[in-house]
C-alpha cells in the first residue's frame, strides 16, 4: 500500500528526487496533509532528534493515530509541545495535552525518556483524567516511581489546594515488558520485538497494526533481522539512521560505539530492500553535517529504490 499521505522535508520516490520543503508543506508531488486525521491509522513525528542539541528537531518522539487515539512512542525533549503543535496545525484532537494518556518507550536512555516528566505531569495540569499507560522494559517502574517522588510537592499542591485538578491524572500505570503483542484495544495491536542497542540489555522496536495499515518502528538499533521480519511489507518503516559517510570522520571511540549501538545508511539500504515498507521514513538522523539529501543518495546508492522519506519534527504519513 502507499502512503495516504506524507508532508515534510524531502519524499523520494524510486528514480525521483523532490524538492525540498519546509516541515508541514507537502513535498512536490506529494499529497497535501488531510484535514481529518480522526480515521484510519497515521505516523506523527514529533521529534526527530538524537542527544545532539539541534533547534529544529525534538528529542525523540513518534505518535500513531488509530482512529481518534494517540499512542506515543518514547518521550524526548518537548513531546507535549511539540504534539500541541501538532494537533493545533492538522486539527488532531488526539494530540491534545489531555488526551496523552498512552506511550510506549523502546529503551531507557535519556534522550527518548527526558520528556517523561513532561508527559507525566503536563497532561494531568491540563485535565487528564485517566493515569498514563507506559510500557516500556525493566526499569519503566522505577523511573515512573522516581518521576512521580521528584515531583511530589507538586502533586500535593494541586490536589489539596484551590486548583482544580483531577484525581488520577498524574498517577502512572507501568507495564515492563517482554518481545511479543504488549497492548491490544477495539482500534490497534502493538507487537515489541527485542533489537540491538549496544549496553542495553533490553531494547526494542514495535508493530503497530490496525485502522487498516501497519507501522513498524526500529527505536535505536544496529542492523537487525528483526526489522525485516516485523515489516514484511508494511505501509510505513520508521527508522533510525546515520551517515555512513561522515561516520568516518568521527574519533575511533565514537566509530566503535556508533558502529554497533546504531544502523548506517548502507546498512539501512540492505534492510529496507528485503523489508519493502510501503515507505521508509528515516528518523533519530546522526548525519553530523551530511545534507538530507546527501543521506538519501547513500540509501539510493547501496541499492534501495523504493519511496524514501527524510523525517523532520511534524511530518505526518
Amino acid at each position: 500500500m502507499r502512503p495516504t499521505i506524507t508532508t515534510g522535508l524531502l519524499l523520494v520516490w524510486p528514480a525521483l528526487a523532490l524538492p525540498a520543503c519546509g516541515p508541514g508543506e507537502a513535498s512536490s508531488g506529494a499529497a497535501e496533509a488531510p484535514r481529518d486525521l480522526s480515521t484510519g491509522m497515521h505516523v506523527v513525528l514529533l521529534g526527530t532528534g538524537t542527544p545532539n542539541p539541534e533547534p529544529e528537531a525534538s528529542g525523540p518522539a513518534t505518535a500513531v493515530l488509530v482512529d481518534g487515539r494517540a499512542y506515543i512512542v518514547d518521550a524526548g525533549v518537548g513531546l507535549v509541545r511539540r504534539a500541541a503543535e501538532a494537533a493545533d496545525r492538522y486539527g488532531a484532537e488526539s494530540l491534545t495535552a489531555a488526551r496523552l494518556d498512552i506511550a510506549f518507550l523502546t529503551h531507557l536512555h535519556s534522550d527518548h525518556t527526558v520528556g517523561l516528566p513532561d508527559l507525566i505531569h503536563t497532561p494531568w495540569v491540563a485535565e487528564r483524567e485517566a493515569p498514563l499507560q507506559l510500557f516500556g522494559p525493566s526499569g519503566t517502574a522505577a523511573m515512573s516511581t522516581h518521576l512521580t517522588a521528584a515531583w511530589e510537592h507538586d502533586i500535593r499542591n494541586r490536589l489539596t489546594g484551590r486548583q482544580p485538578t483531577t484525581p488520577d491524572g498524574w498517577r502512572v500505570e507501568a507495564v515492563e515488558i517482554d518481545p511479543g503483542v504488549i497492548y491490544e484495544d477495539d482500534r490497534v495491536r502493538v507487537t515489541a520485538f527485542a533489537v540491538q542497542h549496544t549496553g542495553w540489555p533490553e531494547a526494542y522496536g514495535f508493530r503497530f497494526d490496525g485502522g487498516g495499515r501497519s507501522v513498524v518502528i526500529s527505536g535505536d538499533t544496529g542492523p537487525t533481522e528483526a526489522v525485516v521480519e516485523m515489516c514484511s511489507g508494511c505501509d510505513v518503516l520508521v527508522h533510525e539512521v546515520y551517515s555512513a559517510t561522515t561516520f568516518l570522520d568521527r574519533p575511533p571511540e565514537w566509530q566503535s560505539y556508533h558502529a554497533q549501538a546504531h544502523t548506517s545508511t548502507v546498512e539501512l539500504a540492505e534492510l529496507a530492500v528485503r523489508a519493502r515498507p510501503g515507505i521508509l521514513v528515516l528518523h533519530h538522523q546522526l548525519h553530523w553535517g551530511a545534507t538530507p539529501e546527501e543521506m538519501v543518495a547513500e540509501i539510493r546508492a547501496a541499492g534501495y529504490d523504493g519511496p524514501l522519506a527524510y523525517g523532520r519534527d511534524l511530518d505526518v504519513y
